[in-house]
C-alpha cells in the first residue's frame, strides 16, 4: 500500500489532529512504516500513552483498507499533500490540510479562481452584485470558490451554476454533508459541474468551529479573495484575514454607508482592499493568467496534451518565473523525473529554460 494511504489512515484515526500528524511526520521518514510501529514508537513521537497504545493496537493495513472503502462507495476522491492534485497554492499556507476529500473535477483546484464571501443574510443589492460578479467571472474563465452557506456563499455558487462556469464548494462539514440540509440540491448540482472539498472525514461531528478552519481553505486554494457584503461581525471577515496572512489579494465591494451590512466590507477598504464595482476590477489582476487557465480547460477537453507531471508543474509556472531548485522543494520529486517533466514542456514549446536554471511558461 502505497504512502498517500499511511497518511490517509492517520488522518482518519480518532485523536490524530493536525499537530499531531505534524509530530508523527516531522519526526522522521520512518512514519511510512507506522503500522508496525510499537506502543514505544509512538511515545517518541510525542504521543500520549492512550493514543500511542491505541495506534500500536488497532493501526493496520486492514483498518486502513476499510476506512478508505467507505469513499470508494460513494465515489469519493482521496488527496493527500502526497499527491499531484493537491493544490499547489494551499500547500504554500501556514496550516494545509493533510487530506482532502472531494467530490467532482479535482483539476480545478489548480486552476485560476477566486474566492467570494459574505454575510449569511444579505440585501437586495448584496445578492444582485455577487451575482453578477460571479457570473461575470465564470464567463472569464475563473472558478468561483465558497462555503456553500446561506447568503452570498449561495448566491455566488448558484450564479456559476447558471452561467455554466466552475465553482468550488468548501464544506465545513464531513465531506458527506450537505449544509446548510436546503443546499443538498446545490450540493449535488456542484459535485457534478464542479467540485466539493473537505477536510473532514466521513462521520465526523459537526460543530461550530469547523466553519471557521474551513475558511483557511477557501481563501487558501483561491488566488484572491472578494468580500461581497459583510456586517462588522462576519465570519467572511475571517476568511479575508486569512487570505491577507497568506499574502493573498484582497478585493471588497462598497456598499451603501448607512448599511450595518456594508460596515465590515467599508473597514476592509480602509485597510487598504481592492475596491470592486465590477468584474474588470478583479479581471485585471489576472488576466495574464487567463489564457493560460483557458488554455489548460481546453487541453482537458480536447485530449489532455499535458500529462498529469506536466500539468503540475505547468501550474506551478502560472505563478511566475521559478527556478529548479525551488520546483523541486515543492513538488518533491527526485532531479531525473523534474528534470524530464520540464525536457517535455519545452519541447511542447509550453516552457522555456532562462539563464540560471530557471523556467517560465511561453
Amino acid at each position: 500500500m502505497e504512502k498517500k494511504w499511511v497518511l490517509a489512515g492517520l488522518h482518519e484515526f480518532p485523536g490524530v489532529g493536525w499537530k499531531t500528524l505534524q509530530q508523527i511526520v516531522a519526526y522522521d521518514e520512518d512514519w511510512e512504516h507506522a503500522i508496525e510501529f510499537t506502543a514505544a514508537d509512538w511515545r517518541k513521537r510525542g504521543l500520549g500513552p492512550g493514543l500511542s497504545l491505541r495506534l500500536s493496537e488497532r493501526f493496520t493495513w486492514d483498518w486502513i483498507e476499510a476506512q478508505m472503502e467507505q469513499y470508494d462507495g460513494k465515489g469519493i476522491q482521496v488527496i493527500t499533500r502526497l499527491d499531484l492534485e493537491y493544490p499547489i497554492l494551499m500547500k504554500e499556507t501556514a496550516q494545509p490540510p493533510w487530506v482532502l476529500y472531494a467530490l467532482g473535477d479535482t483539476r480545478l483546484l489548480n486552476g485560476l479562481s477566486v474566492a467570494m464571501v459574505g454575510t449569511r443574510t444579505p440585501t437586495a443589492y448584496g445578492r444582485k452584485v455577487g451575482a453578477a460578479l460571479a457570473g461575470e467571472l465564470c464567463a472569464l474563465g475563473i472558478t468561483i470558490v465558497s462555503g456553500m452557506a446561506r447568503g452570498i456563499d449561495g448566491v455566488c455558487h448558484e450564479a456559476a451554476l447558471q452561467a455554466g462556469g466552475t465553482t468550488i464548494a468548501v464544506l465545513g462539514t464531513a465531506i458527506d454533508v450537505a449544509y446548510p440540509p436546503e443546499h443538498v440540491s446545490m450540493y449535488r448540482r456542484i459535485a457534478e459541474q464542479g467540485l466539493v472539498i473537505s477536510e473532514y472525514p466521513i462521520g465526523t461531528p459537526g460543530h461550530p468551529g469547523m466553519f471557521p478552519q474551513r475558511n483557511r481553505i477557501i481563501a487558501g486554494i483561491a488566488h484572491g479573495t472578494v468580500v461581497v457584503e459583510a456586517d462588522a461581525r462576519s465570519g467572511s471577515l475571517i476568511t479575508a484575514d486569512k487570505a491577507l496572512e497568506e499574502n493573498r489579494d484582497l478585493f471588497a465591494v462598497p456598499g451603501p454607508i448607512t448599511s450595518p451590512k456594508s460596515r465590515g466590507t467599508l473597514w476592509l477598504l480602509k485597510q487598504g482592499a481592492k475596491i470592486v464595482t465590477e468584474a474588470k476590477d478583479i479581471w485585471e489582476d489576472y488576466e495574464a493568467f487567463l489564457p493560460a487557465a483557458k488554455e489548460t480547460k481546453k487541453e482537458a477537453v480536447t485530449g489532455n496534451k499535458l500529462t498529469d507531471e506536466e500539468r503540475r508543474i505547468y501550474h506551478m509556472l502560472e505563478q511566475g518565473i521559478t527556478s529548479f531548485d525551488d520546483l523541486l522543494v515543492q513538488t518533491g520529486w527526485d532531479f531525473g523525473l523534474l528534470h524530464s517533466v520540464l525536457l517535455s514542456l519545452i519541447m511542447k514549446k509550453t516552457a522555456v529554460q532562462l539563464p540560471g536554471s530557471v523556467y517560465q511558461l511561453i
